[in-house]
This record gives C-alpha cells, sequence and structure tokens, in this order.
C-alpha cells in the first residue's frame, strides 16, 4: 500500500508540475465557464434574455396609433430601434424603406418593421403592417418573430380601439361618433363610478380597458381564453412579411453554419501545424537547415504558405462536403469564396505561427490553443448569433478572426455579395494576419526556437 501510495504521490507531482495539463484540467474550463455566463447573461438580474437587437422602423406617415407602437417597441429591451438616418450634411431625418432596404443589404440590421399609411384606417377594422428581414440566422430570426408579435399583440387592443373609432367616425360622422362616446362616457361613470371627462377621453384614445391580450398566466381556464384572444388578434393583425436577402439559398440553414464549423475546424489543423515546430527543434531540423543557405526568414515564411495552402484545401474540401451533404450552392460564389477562404487561412495560419512563438512547450501551446478557439468560437459566432449576446460580448466578438471569416463566409454563400462588397473584410483580415504574424516573428527571432 506504501508503495502504491508513493507512486500516488509522483503522478501529481508530475502533474502539478505540468502547467499544460494543469490550465487545461483546472483554468481553461473555469475561463470558459466565466466567458460562456457572459454570453449568456446568466448573471444578470433583470433579464436573461437578448438585448439590443437592432431593430429598423420606418414610419410612413405619423399617428396616435404609430407613435404608440413606435413608443412600445422602444421600450422593449430586446431590441434597439433604429428609426433616424443620417444625411450627407450630417443632418438627422426619420428612415426611409428604401434606406432601411439599404441597410437590410449591407447587414447594418436584419430586421425591418414598416408602420405604412394604412397601419389604422377608416375603411376596414384592424391594423396592418410590413416586415422586411434579412434572416442570416434562424434562431435570431424566429426570436425577433416571437417578440415582434408579443409587443404588438400587447398592445393591439388600444390600437384595434383606435381602428374602431376611426370606422365610426368615417360612417356616422365626427359629432355623431363623439356625441355617441359621450353618452357611453357618461352611462360608465352612473354605473361604475369614475370620472366623466377622462373615461370619454380614453374611449376617443381607443383605449377600452381591455388590457393586453395573450400575456401569460397560470390558470388553465385563463391560459385557455388568452391563447383564444392571441388567435383572434393574430387574424386582425395583418403582418406582410417579405425577405430581403438570401432568398434563392437552396438550405438556409445549413449555409449559415458551415463557415463557423470550417473556420473552428480550421483554427484547430492550423494550430496543431505551428505546434509542429516544437518536433522540428527536437529533431535537430532546424540546425540543419540553418547550417545551409536558408535564413529564419525563409523557414518562418515557408511554414505561413504552408499554413495557408493547407487551410486553403480544407476550407474549399468543408464547403465542397457542404455541397455534396447540404446541397450548398458552393460553385456559383466560388471565386470569391476562395478569395475570403484565402484571407481566412491567412489570419489561422498567423494566430497558430503566435502561439508557437510565445508559448514554452508544445504542451503549453495546445492548451492555449484550445482555450484561444473555443473562446473566439463561442463570442465570434461560430455556434450562436451574435445578436443575442450583451452588447460587451458583441463588441469583442469583432476583435476575433472567427467573426470576420465568417462574415466573408455569410456575405459570399448568403448574400451573394460582389468583390467590391468584400473589400472591407478582407481588408480587416488581411490586417489581423499582418499584425499578428509581425508579432510572431519578432519572437520567432528573439526566441530559443532556432538554437
Amino acid at each position: 500500500m506504501r508503495t502504491i501510495i508513493t507512486l500516488l504521490r509522483k503522478d501529481f507531482a508530475l502533474f502539478f508540475k505540468d502547467k499544460a495539463a494543469v490550465s487545461l484540467t483546472f483554468i481553461v474550463p473555469i475561463a470558459l465557464i466565466f466567458v460562456f455566463g457572459q454570453i449568456f447573461g446568466v448573471n444578470r438580474s433583470d433579464d436573461s434574455g437578448p438585448s439590443g437587437i437592432p431593430l429598423a422602423v420606418i414610419v410612413e406617415a405619423p399617428s396616435p396609433a404609430a407613435d404608440a407602437l413606435l413608443a412600445a417597441l422602444k421600450a422593449e429591451s430586446s431590441f434597439k430601434v433604429v428609426d433616424r438616418a443620417t444625411a450627407a450634411d450630417g443632418a438627422q431625418h426619420p428612415l426611409s424603406e428604401t434606406e432601411a432596404r439599404i441597410g437590410l443589404k449591407d447587414d447594418d440590421y436584419r430586421f425591418a418593421l414598416i408602420l405604412p399609411t394604412d397601419l389604422v384606417n377608416d375603411e376596414t377594422i384592424g391594423l396592418h403592417l410590413r416586415f422586411l428581414s434579412n434572416p442570416r440566422n434562424d434562431i435570431e430570426t424566429q426570436m425577433v418573430n416571437g417578440l415582434l408579435q408579443k409587443t404588438i399583440f400587447t398592445n393591439v387592443p388600444q390600437l384595434l380601439g383606435q381602428s374602431l373609432q376611426a370606422r365610426a367616425r368615417a360612417v356616422v360622422g365626427n359629432d355623431r361618433s363623439t356625441a355617441f362616446n359621450h353618452r357611453i362616457a357618461n352611462s360608465v361613470a352612473d354605473t361604475f363610478g369614475g370620472d366623466r371627462d377622462e373615461i370619454f377621453q380614453n374611449i376617443e384614445a381607443g383605449n377600452f380597458g381591455l388590457g393586453a391580450l395573450g400575456g401569460s398566466t397560470t390558470d388553465p381556464a385563463a391560459g385557455a381564453a388568452s391563447s383564444g384572444a392571441t388567435e383572434f388578434m393574430a387574424q386582425i393583425v395583418n403582418i406582410e412579411t417579405e425577405q430581403v436577402a438570401g432568398q434563392d439559398v437552396s438550405n438556409p440553414m445549413a449555409t449559415r453554419l458551415v463557415g463557423g464549423w470550417a473556420i473552428q475546424f480550421l483554427l484547430f489543423a492550423l494550430s496543431a501545424s505551428a505546434v509542429a515546430l516544437f518536433a522540428e527543434k527536437q529533431q535537430g531540423l532546424f540546425q540543419r537547415l540553418l547550417s545551409g543557405p536558408v535564413s529564419r526568414a525563409q523557414i518562418l515564411w515557408s511554414k505561413f504558405l504552408y499554413g495557408v495552402v493547407l487551410g486553403l484545401i480544407q476550407l474549399v474540401t468543408l464547403f465542397f462536403a457542404g455541397r455534396l451533404l447540404y446541397g450548398i450552392d458552393v460553385t456559383s460564389h466560388l471565386g470569391n469564396l476562395v478569395v475570403v477562404s484565402i484571407a481566412a487561412a491567412g489570419a489561422c495560419t498567423a494566430f497558430g505561427m503566435l502561439l508557437a512563438a510565445f508559448a514554452p512547450t508544445p504542451e503549453a501551446a495546445r492548451g492555449l490553443a484550445t482555450f484561444l478557439i473555443l473562446m473566439m468560437s463561442a463570442i465570434g459566432g461560430a455556434w450562436f448569433p451574435t445578436s443575442l449576446m450583451p452588447d460587451f460580448i458583441q463588441q469583442l466578438s469583432k476583435l476575433t478572426l472567427v467573426y470576420w471569416s465568417m462574415e466573408g463566409f455569410i456575405r459570399v454563400l448568403w448574400a451573394g455579395a460582389p468583390f467590391a462588397e468584400l473589400l472591407p473584410i478582407l481588408g480587416i483580415l488581411a490586417g489581423i494576419t499582418v499584425v499578428v504574424m509581425g508579432l510572431a516573428t519578432w519572437r520567432f527571432n528573439r526566441g530559443n526556437l532556432f538554437d
């Protein structure tokens, strides 16, 4: 038994001596738990749901009904309402449908709600709205649709009251409608009490005291009534929907997801390739190469080019696998897809070289790579939409190469963007590559990898 305990102590001593093993066992999981908790907002006391999803709102004709619905949308914390646009001279003006469509195609926002001139009209009873979308992510789209329906249906009773008032004025005239509302207000005040003028003003404004329909309840009977009310509201609220991008995509879900999967696996592959530099050092390969007409810079750039070519081959292979398995349209966008893949492979290769340059051992490099790749994939949008994350996580996501690589893939495969529209994304990926590779080269030249 003493021998077993001694061997056990030896194993623990070796384990705690290996910093990479300790980090993979304790530090990396704790850090990832913290990051995921921030992403899902589990520590927020108010609401753990999404917040700040950009929603463009176009008011074609100001009216009390449009103002009330716009105010309700702005009060919904899940949305960040965009109802103003900035002109070339810096002046702001109400957002127009043309500007909203441009914003949808440029991915400034992915959803737009139009409150048309006939939102509430005097010829029909009900509401009319138009909804435009660029549904790049199915989870995000379904959530936004649900939140919009909740917000709209909650405010439908008063808006419907306004519709009824408008219809009554159109049929019987303003004077007779006003006289009728006065009689109703007097009857309510006489029967139930209350201020006659206040009741009259509420009736004139369409507020009949119905409250919100479709709300949650714990009473089964009330829940059934609420469900019926929601169905009724759905029948009298006419929401026209239009998808402004991705209409011709054969498999929308796979097209959205394959880029995230591809870039994550590419990071793991190229990081492992860069870590192989340690094995070549142990085998004495660098000493033999440097003894000939080969410089350190040539070795590093050959490794970089190897990683880019390998990454390009892997990405193209994965996208064509997506075509065979899920019918993703790759061939129609092959040229732009190859360009974005080269830029993404360059950034990923530079990331792997940076790990190998600063890590003291191959074990430490692999542990650090696991942590950083999982974190970048989580906050960069490879697993779920960044728009569902807290605001500060959304800002952090734009610092990752995963985010910009996925933006490039989506712009090509989903929106069919021409090459000119890809230049900003390509420029950012190229900038990441230059900066990270510059740091790696500087560190390699001052490190002991080639000694």
